[in-house]
């Protein structure tokens, strides 16, 4: 603990050559009186009209108990973490006897903006922020209950970012809250500076395919937490980490509950679909074409050879360097701002493309391939599910190359051991189907109407809806 008297002096050792950390003396009273703050993190305004004004006319016995002269909801009498309140956007007031931290923090935020990366088509339009208050707020104004519990934790050892774990008490199961907990107490790293870095210490390793999904619509988070799921909200991030996800979790969207069951269900076949061929599309065509011509009719597979009469590379080498430059145009799309990305998309996708089949250096019908494939994946609006489904591409790929269709046998048989191998805290990764779960069955491919819907029971104890422990 460091003496009140040499405060000052410690202080200014530790901050350093900063010149936006104030050290402002005032005479109160005949009583010196020490402000110490970072002008970049407070709020100017809220400091002259509340703060100063309002220490100029104490007097100096209101100097001892200044947590009640001041009109801050947030005033503490403070003898120690000094630097900790000054980068939280705290004023730290010296006097005589005693130090208080007042908070004053300047509000640094976009606002509440629509959502961008999750399109809501009937649902709501807000968004996550980057302010942690906010966010909390957000999941509150839906879900009003005691029940909800939002518990903080602070991690990285020199950004000290502010975690929320966010979950319902009366239906999440315990021993999952309880591991997600000895999970975040277990990363130990300089700092957290989204919530991606704590993604990718909790998702399960050696496994492609996403355990825990990234979004930034408050609806699906409060979603979730009727589910009996867990939400970790990071300080600065506008996306929130839902855990545990399984992979049935990445065929739904919002809007499908905003919808009528016979819409929703088409959708959800379409996605299903949409898997299948973004996978499994170039593998089975180089190995039709190459190794197992048998397995279609003698005219397609001629109509199939004369597109590629002309082309001097190999099936697979035409296929992987498809693959690779649509890539580089999504990339690129991704990354270009919106006024340029669409004469990229347009320069690379039709010039090139058109360019690429006139000089015979590509057929036709792999461009076909590969762009139904590509087309096929980007159905799903999460990033690592597509990373996902583009590697087990390339694996299919070049098993199909060597073995023909008994590589693609192989290939699929690796990629159900991975699913079916996989758990999540526990619980594996294809639920509801493994293990067979009869009341949640019903909204996964298939949405149907019931009147007495049902919990996960891998997820809570608490299975009955509007039914509480």
């Amino acid at each position: 603990m460091v003496n009140i008297m040499n405060l000052e002096k410690y202080l200014k050792n530790k901050l350093g050559p900063s010149k936006d950390y104030i050290f402002k003396k005032l005479i109160i009273s005949k009583q010196k009186v020490t402000l110490i703050f970072n002008e970049t993190l407070i709020d100017t305004t809220r400091t002259n009209d509340f703060i100063l004004r309002n220490l100029l006319n104490l007097s100096k016995k209101d100097l001892k108990y200044l947590e009640n002269k001041l009109p801050n909801i947030n005033v503490l009498k403070i003898n120690n973490n000094y630097i900790d309140y000054l980068t939280k956007g705290f004023i730290i007031i010296i006097t005589k006897k005693y130090t208080y931290a007042v908070e004053v923090r300047n509000v640094l935020d976009r606002g509440i903006q629509t959502i961008e990366s999750e399109l809501s088509i009937t649902g709501p339009k807000d968004s996550f922020t980057e302010t942690y208050n906010i966010n909390i707020s957000l999941i509150r104004k839906r879900i009003k209950s005691p029940n909800l519990y939002a518990e903080n934790i602070e991690l990285g050892r020199i950004t000290k970012t502010k975690i929320g774990i966010l979950y319902m008490n009366n239906i999440a199961k315990k021993e999952i809250v309880k591991q997600i907990k000895d999970n975040l107490e277990k990363i130990d790293i300089d700092g957290i500076i989204d919530s991606s870095y704590l993604k990718q210490t909790l998702e399960c390793k050696n496994n492609l395919f996403p355990t825990i999904s990234l979004t930034e619509r408050p609806d699906k988070a409060s979603m979730a937490l009727l589910e009996g799921k867990v939400i970790i909200i990071v300080d600065m991030s506008p996306y929130a980490l839902i855990l545990p996800s399984f992979l049935i979790d990445f065929f739904h969207t919002t809007d499908d509950y905003y919808q009528k069951s016979i819409n929703t269900s088409f959708i959800r076949i379409i996605r299903l679909f949409a898997f299948l061929v973004a996978v499994f599309t170039p593998a089975l065509y180089i190995s039709i074409t190459t190794r197992n011509y048998n397995l279609i009719p003698l005219d397609l597979l001629l109509t199939l050879k004369a597109g590629r009469t002309f082309v001097p590379f190999p099936a697979y080498i035409e296929a992987l360097f498809m693959l690779i430059c649509f890539e580089i145009l999504k990339e690129s799309d991704l990354r270009m701002s919106s006024t340029t990305g669409s004469a990229v998309s347009i320069l690379g996708g039709l010039i090139l493309g058109d360019a690429a089949v006139s000089a015979g250096i590509v057929s036709p019908i792999m461009i076909i391939v590969i762009a139904i494939s590509s087309i096929a994946s980007l159905t799903f609006s999460s990033i690592e599910l597509g990373n996902a489904l583009r590697n087990y591409k390339i694996i299919l790929l070049i098993l199909s190359t060597i073995f023909g269709i008994n590589g693609l046998l192989v290939g699929t048989t690796i990629l159900l051991y991975q699913l079916l191998t996989l758990k999540v805290f526990g619980i594996p990764y294809l639920n509801p189907i493994i293990p067979f779960e009869k009341n949640e069955i019903k909204d996964t491919i298939i949405k149907t109407n019931t009147n007495n819907p049902k919990r996960n029971s891998q997820l809570t104890h608490n299975i009955n809806r509007g039914k509480y422990l």
